[in-house]
């Protein structure tokens, strides 16, 4: 394996609280030395970091992969490598394929599927019940063993309270999180976008905000009874918010995510019955916007996690009712994120870094998420300056599914490491 040095980047590791431009140098797939000068050992392959950020790989615990079943939509290898364009160096690949993956076979099978890939690292989420029936308990411990990193029935919420607590009672003898899709179903049936006055203009059933709130604080009370790990997915209302600094302030064993699209647009993205604003969470409101964005800051949401989830252009083409729910998100969001949080200064490419590598990894005890001597080379290098325009044609993942078509944002990764290897490269 060539030797790589990375010259004169800004090193940022919140993790070891390293600030400073400097030399990295990767050898045999690992960090040999980290921050100064570092003489290039004959051979090695010089990265020229001028102006660039050098930070511990992104991770991302939320994405859907779609394989098995849906190959025409993603594959892990098309998904993996637009992870790795996305300065992800991991992902987490959720379990609502076809079949579900909630056995150690077809954990199994993501797993080998994401080495084959050769791009971003990919672990698997397993089920959290028997082909997310929300009946029976899948089986966690072979799941585990097999290298499932989490929990979740993610794309459908654990109706069940009594499922919900046996769970969380299981998943804390193996040590993972939990990770639930809130939604009351009854409060939430048929809708398709945020219940409101865009709605009622629009003459679309809404969704109200109280559909995840009533699961997120039940979620966040049976973590109390359980001493669980409740990870809560994609939040998207201030009402979440402040029940998760409720149960925070108890230390109680809640995580929180917050995907891009939910930090930086509205339900007014809908106005024109625009299919590329639908996804479940919906898009709320502005209030709703700036009561996240204060979350990320101050805490209280943990990780930033993309939901990337794509469709066929097809099936984005139907009414705005009957088309399914979800967007891209893996090659936007540092974008997406430097441009609605770190621009007005509303949190630091520092705090950014945490929320997208240093926590993820933490979390969900996964390798990287640092830049200490001797541990895997997993490392993203992004320039936070960079304007560009996105442009879904040019994107590595099989999805074209983007409401950031045509815009014009901040920030874009140059190269990602994985194990000392370039996996993505716009780097002369």
């Amino acid at each position: 394996m060539t030797d790589i040095l990375l010259r004169g980047g800004r090193l940022l590791d919140p993790s070891t609280n390293l600030d400073a431009v400097g030399d990295l140098l990767i050898r045999d797939g690992k960090i040999e030395s980290v921050g100064g000068k570092i003489a290039g050992p004959d051979g090695a392959t010089i990265v020229d970091c001028t102006g660039q950020v050098v930070s511990p790989g992104f991770i991302d615990v939320h994405c859907h992969l779609r394989e098995p079943g849906r190959e025409d939509v993603e594959t892990i290898a098309t998904g993996a490598r637009a992870a790795a364009a996305g300065g992800f160096t991991a992902v987490c690949a959720m379990p609502n394929t076809d079949p579900v993956t909630d056995n150690q076979a077809a954990v199994g099978f993501v797993l080998k599927q994401g080495r084959a890939a050769n791009a971003a690292r990919v672990y698997p989420i397993g089920a959290i019940s028997i082909g997310q029936k929300g009946e029976q308990l899948a089986e966690f411990g072979e799941m585990v063993g097999a290298g499932a990193v989490a929990v979740s029935d993610d794309g459908k919420p654990v109706v069940s309270a009594q499922l919900m607590r046996t769970a969380l009672e299981y998943a804390r003898t193996f040590g993972i999180p939990v990770a639930d899709h809130c939604e009351d179903p009854t409060l939430a049936h048929g809708g398709a976008m945020n219940e409101g006055l865009v709605s009622a203009r629009l003459g679309l059933k809404g969704i109200p905000s109280e559909a995840e709130e009533i699961m997120a604080i039940r979620d966040i009370l049976l973590a109390k009874r359980t001493g669980g790990h409740v990870h809560l997915c994609h939040m998207s209302t201030r009402g979440s918010v402040d029940l998760i600094r409720w149960g925070k302030d108890r230390h109680i064993r809640v995580t929180a995510e917050v995907c891009p699209h939910h930090i930086s647009l509205t339900e007014n993205e809908v106005e024109g019955y625009d299919t590329n604003a639908k996804m479940n969470p919906p898009l709320r409101t502005a209030d709703d916007v700036l009561a996240l964005q204060e979350a990320v800051k101050d805490g209280t949401i943990d990780v930033i996690a993309t939901d990337h989830a794509p469709h066929h252009y097809d099936e984005k083409e139907r009414e705005f009712s009957d088309a399914p729910n979800g967007i891209i998100g893996l090659e936007t969001a540092l974008a997406v994120n430097i441009t609605w949080l770190v621009q007005p200064g509303i949190i630091s490419v520092a705090t950014l870094i945490d929320k997208m590598a240093c926590a993820p990894a933490k979390l969900f005890h996964l390798p990287g998420g640092n830049l200490r001597r001797g541990t895997e080379a997993d490392i993203t290098v992004f320039d936070p300056t960079a304007q560009w325009v996105i442009d879904p044609k040019a994107f590595k993942t099989k999805g074209r599914n983007t409401p950031y078509g045509g815009r014009t944002l901040t920030g874009r990764v140059s190269c990602t490491l994985v194990g000392g290897r370039i996996v993505h490269s716009i780097m002369g």
